[in-house]
C-alpha cells in the first residue's frame, strides 16, 4: 500500500503509525474519506497543484509517472508536468486544460481522498457544478500574478450555492511574485471581502504548485505564514455530515420482488436514520406504516443510517413504488407543484419557458416547466439583475411548475430532496441544476378544494364486482395493434364477468382532450388527463384497458405516479416500424410520409419503447386470440380477476 509522505510537524503517535503498518486494511476502511473538488479559472494551476499533491504523496505508480514524463518530452517540457497526472483526455493535454471532471483518490495515515478535478473554462462551468455537487470540501486556487477572475467569483459563487463550508483558498504562483506578502495579503483582502459577502470563511494558503511549497510540507519560501499546508489543512478540516442529522429520508429506486411472499423496497438514505419499528410515511399517498426489517449489503441490521444503501420491508400491503419517497411521519417534506429555485443553466440553448422538460428529482423522472425566470444573479456583485432567460452558465430565480406534486425539502436542509435536474425532452442532455428555496403560490390558486371522500370503500367495490381495479397502460407505435387488443379484451372480459372499461387515445382527442396538438408538451398534458381519468375509473372499481402511443418513458411513468404502481401495468405492444406501416390501417403513416401529418410517432416524432414492461406483446409473431389469452392469464395469476371454473360434465344437474 502506497504511503503519505511525511508532514512536518506531524503529531501522528507511534503507536498509531505501529498499528496502520500491523494491519494497513483495516486502518485503511477506518480511516475517514474526506471528498474534495478544486476551482479556479483557466491557467491558475489546478492540475499541476493536484499531481503535486499526489506525487509528494506517493500517490502515483510509477508507470504512471514514466508516462507523463513521456507526455512531457513529447510537448517540449523539461521537466515533468504534474498537470498530466489528471489531465487524461487527449484535447486536455493538447490544449493545457482540464475539459472533462477527473477523480483521484489517495490516502495519507490519518486520512482517505477523492479529489474532483473541475475544468477552470468559462465553458465548463457546468462540470465544476458536478463536482462540487459531491463534496465535503473545496480549494479554490487564485493565480498570484494573474489575481482575481470572473470566473474566480463565479466558482466560489456556485461553491456557497452547493452549501460548501470548508473552503481552502491557494494563492498559486507565489513563486513568480517573489513570494511577496504584500501580494498575497492583497488578494486575501479582496477576495476574502467577496466570499465573506457568500457566508464563506475560508483558510489562506500562499503555495507553488510548480515546486511543492506548502502542498504537502511547508516551505521556507515564506517565513511571515504560519499556517498550515494545503494537506494539512486537508486532514484536519472536519468533515460534516449534515445528512445524519436531518429527518429519515429515502427515495425508493426499486422494488424487490423475488417471490409472491416478499416486497422489499430499495434505495439509499438521503438523510436521518431509520430503525425496526420506526413508522415512516410514504409520499404521495400520505399513508403511514411500520418499518419490518432492514437489509444491506452486510446482511439484516436493526438500523442504518445515511447514506447506506438498504432494502426496507413494511408493516402494510400498500402501494409503494419507485419514485416514491419514505420519510419521517413527524418531520414530513414539502409537497410543491409549484415552487421557487435556483437554476444554474448548462445547456447552449437558452432556458426557454415555452417548453416542457423533463425534471429529475431523486429517483423520479417527470416533466415541468419554467413558468418564469424572476432575475439573473451576477457573479461579480451578487446583485439581482432583470432578465427573461437564463444563458448558458448564468445563475438565476426561477419559478418552476412541476405537472405533478414532488415531495421535497428546502435545498438548505437537505442537499438531496432539495435538488433537481432539467433534462430538453429533444436532445436529453441535462440542461440546468437547481436548488430548491421552498413554495410559490399558484396564481389564481383555489384554496378552498376539499377533496370529497364518499362512504363506499374500495374493498366494497372489489366486493360488488368480485375484482380488484388495475389500469393495463397499452403503449406501442400506430398499427401495432392497441386498439384491436383492447377491443378482443374488453370482450373476453365481459363475457367472463368482469367490469371493464377502454380508454382509447383517438377517442379522448373527440372529446376531453381535442383542444391538445401533438408536440411534446401536448403528449404529456394528453396522457396526463387520460391517467386521471384511468385513475378514477380505478377507484370506481373497473379495470381499464389504456391504448395509448404514449411514446415518451417519462409520461408513461408519470401515468404510473398517478394511477398508483399497484393498480399500472405497462403493456408494451411490441411490433416493428416497417409491419406497423405496412398494416397502416388509419392511413397515417401514409399521410405522414407526404408532410400531411406532422410530428407523428415513428416517422417525425421519436418513440421510446419501454425498457422493463410487465408485458411485452409481439403482434408481428403472434396471433390476437393468443394474445388476449395471455392478458387474461396476466390478470388471473396476479389476482385481479378470478380464474375461470370449468364445469365438471359429472356433476348432478
Amino acid at each position: 500500500m502506497l504511503q503519505g509522505a511525511a508532514l512536518n510537524g506531524d503529531d501522528r503517535s507511534i503507536a498509531g503509525d505501529r498499528e496502520a503498518l500491523e494491519d494497513p486494511v483495516a486502518a485503511f476502511e477506518r480511516a475517514p474519506l474526506l471528498r474534495f473538488t478544486t476551482a479556479g479559472s483557466v491557467d491558475d494551476g489546478k492540475s499541476t497543484l493536484i499531481g503535486r499533491l499526489l506525487h509528494d504523496c506517493r500517490a502515483v505508480f510509477r508507470d504512471q509517472l514514466l508516462a507523463a514524463e513521456e507526455a512531457s518530452r513529447r510537448i517540449g517540457n523539461a521537466e515533468t508536468d504534474l498537470a498530466l497526472l489528471t489531465d487524461g483526455l487527449r484535447a486536455e493535454r493538447e490544449q493545457k486544460i482540464t475539459i472533462d471532471v477527473a477523480y483521484r483518490p489517495f490516502a495519507t495515515p490519518r486520512r482517505r481522498f477523492i479529489i474532483a478535478d473541475a475544468p477552470g473554462h468559462e465553458q465548463y462551468t457546468r462540470n465544476m457544478v458536478t463536482a462540487a455537487s459531491t463534496a465535503d470540501a473545496a480549494v479554490i486556487l487564485l493565480d498570484a500574478q494573474r489575481g482575481i477572475t470572473l470566473q474566480s467569483r463565479r466558482h466560489a459563487f456556485v461553491i456557497a450555492l452547493i452549501g460548501l463550508r470548508s473552503i481552502a483558498v491557494a494563492v498559486n504562483k507565489m513563486d513568480l511574485v517573489d513570494w511577496s506578502r504584500e501580494r498575497y495579503e492583497e488578494l486575501r483582502s479582496i477576495y476574502g471581502d467577496y466570499l465573506s459577502t457568500l457566508s464563506l470563511q475560508p483558510v489562506f494558503i500562499p503555495v507553488s504548485a510548480l515546486r511543492g511549497d506548502n502542498i504537502v510540507e511547508r516551505g521556507s519560501q515564506a517565513p511571515w505564514y504560519s499556517g498550515p499546508s494545503l494537506l494539512e489543512y486537508l486532514e484536519t478540516v472536519p468533515i460534516e455530515r449534515p445528512d445524519l442529522d436531518g429527518p429519515f429520508r429515502m427515495a425508493v429506486q426499486y422494488v424487490q420482488r423475488p417471490d409472491s411472499t416478499y416486497r422489499g423496497y430499495s434505495g439509499a438514505l438521503a438523510s436521518g436514520s431509520v430503525r425496526i419499528g420506526d413508522p415512516v410515511g410514504v409520499h404521495p399517498s400520505g399513508r403511514i406504516t411500520r418499518v419490518t426489517s432492514i437489509l444491506t449489503p452486510r446482511g439484516e441490521t436493526d438500523a442504518a443510517s445515511a447514506p447506506e444503501a438498504v432494502t426496507l420491508t413494511v408493516a402494510d400491503d400498500i402501494d409503494i413504488g419507485r419514485g416514491h419517497l419514505l420519510a419521517s411521519p413527524d418531520d414530513p417534506p414539502l409537497e410543491l407543484t409549484e415552487f421557487i429555485a435556483t437554476v444554474i443553466w448548462m445547456d447552449d440553448a437558452a432556458l426557454d419557458t415555452d417548453i416542457t422538460y423533463l425534471m429529475k428529482h431523486g429517483t423520479r423522472t417527470l416533466r415541468a416547466r419554467a413558468t418564469e425566470v424572476l432575475h439573473r444573479i451576477c457573479p461579480t456583485t451578487l446583485e439581482p439583475e432583470d432578465a427573461r432567460t437564463l444563458e448558458m452558465n448564468d445563475i438565476g430565480k426561477v419559478r418552476i411548475r412541476a405537472l405533478q406534486p414532488i415531495y421535497a425539502d428546502p435545498y438548505a436542509d437537505n442537499r438531496q430532496t432539495g435538488s433537481f435536474i432539467l433534462i430538453d425532452p429533444g436532445t436529453h442532455q441535462t440542461a440546468g441544476a437547481g436548488l430548491i428555496e421552498g413554495a410559490a403560490p399558484r396564481r389564481g390558486e383555489a384554496t378552498h378544494l376539499v377533496r370529497h371522500q364518499g362512504r363506499v370503500t374500495n374493498a366494497m367495490r372489489q366486493r360488488l364486482f368480485g375484482q380488484k381495479p388495475i389500469t393495463l397502460w397499452c403503449t406501442g407505435l400506430s398499427g401495432s395493434g392497441k386498439s384491436t387488443l383492447a377491443a378482443a379484451l374488453e370482450e373476453t372480459l365481459i363475457a367472463a364477468g368482469n367490469a371493464c372499461v377502454v380508454l382509447d387515445g383517438d377517442t379522448l382527442r373527440y372529446g376531453l382532450n381535442r383542444d391538445l396538438g401533438f408536440s411534446p408538451e401536448d403528449r404529456a398534458e394528453n396522457i396526463r388527463r387520460a391517467a386521471e381519468v384511468a385513475a378514477l375509473f380505478n377507484d370506481a372499481g373497473l379495470i381499464v384497458i389504456a391504448s395509448f402511443i404514449s411514446p415518451y418513458a417519462a409520461d408513461r411513468e408519470n401515468a404510473r405516479q398517478i394511477i398508483g404502481s399497484e393498480r399500472f401495468a405497462e403493456v408494451f405492444v411490441d411490433a416493428p416500424r416497417e409491419v406497423c406501416e405496412q398494416r397502416d390501417p388509419k392511413g397515417h403513416y401514409a399521410k405522414a410520409r407526404a408532410g400531411l401529418i406532422p410530428e407523428f410517432t415513428g416517422v417525425s416524432a421519436p418513440y421510446e419503447p419501454p425498457l422493463e414492461p410487465d408485458l411485452r406483446l409481439a403482434t408481428d409473431r403472434s396471433a390476437v386470440a393468443e394474445l388476449t389469452a395471455t392478458l387474461m392469464r396476466f390478470l388471473t395469476e396476479n389476482g385481479y380477476i378470478a380464474p375461470e371454473v370449468e364445469e365438471d360434465p359429472n356433476a348432478p344437474c
